[in-house]
């Protein structure tokens, strides 16, 4: 019953706008600095599932196809803008998810896994945003890199994407899912949202006090120099 729903092309899906859509939101992970508030694990299981149905209108094969090349070249898009602004990128002030920590973070995993950190953080959410800008930044090989990257956009997009697919076969499971896919589509990007939007609003509050605390310090230093230098006079 599964092969037949898999096969792809047929009618009531949501067709190639919801494929595109996936698509942009897959690239702008990578590729425009703005993965922290994408469901991007969630939404490639998911996407696997609609084409199982089918609901997306095409072959899971092509399905898989769009999102990996989709992914590769947000990829691609991340390390020139790295490769181009330089160090700038990471040296803005801290703003809700773009903190020191996270750029800190991706820099631990390229120390620790050298060139394969472009692979490995694509299954990291938030590093995956960071980590081809880092390795712009760093100037990593471009040829080197683009192996890797294309790597990790195959099995991380691909790869999803498909293991979302084969969750179909499974009779339980995939009638479940089949009964309440709006349901669960909404709520798992619920889960991944709100947890991402409180932390952003958490560190955005924690950004102003340090910021009003920095100019506080900055304001009482100025007030006690005239003394300091009054009193200096005197002595």
């Amino acid at each position: 019953r599964g092969t037949g729903r898999g096969r792809g092309a047929g009618g009531g899906g949501a067709g190639p706008g919801a494929l595109l859509v996936v698509c942009l939101i897959v690239f702008s992970e990578t590729g425009l600095l703005v993965g922290f508030l994408l469901p991007g694990d969630t939404l490639l299981l998911i996407t696997g599932l609609l084409a199982f149905y089918p609901g997306i209108g095409f072959d899971i094969w092509w399905v898989c196809l769009a999102i990996g090349f989709a992914a590769f070249l947000g990829g691609e898009v991340g390390y020139l803008m790295g490769r181009k602004a330089g160090p700038r990128i990471f040296e803005r002030k801290e703003s809700g998810l773009f903190s020191m920590k996270n750029v800190e973070r991706t820099n631990a995993f390229f120390e620790r896994f050298g060139g394969l950190a472009v692979i490995v953080a694509r299954f990291v959410p938030i590093v995956r945003t960071f980590a081809p800008v880092a390795a712009g930044v760093g100037k990593m090989d471009y040829r080197k890199y683009t192996i890797y990257n294309l790597i990790g956009a195959l099995i991380w997009g691909s790869g999803l994407t498909y293991g979302g697919y084969l969750l179909g076969y499974v009779p339980v499971l995939g009638d479940f899912i089949r009964e309440y896919i709006d349901v669960i589509l909404i709520l798992a990007v619920l889960a991944t949202v709100v947890p991402t939007s409180i932390h952003y609003i958490l560190n955005m509050r924690k950004s102003r006090r340090e910021a009003e605390r920095v100019s506080r310090e900055e304001a009482e230093a100025l007030a006690l120099a005239p003394k300091d230098f009054d009193q200096k006079l005197g002595d």
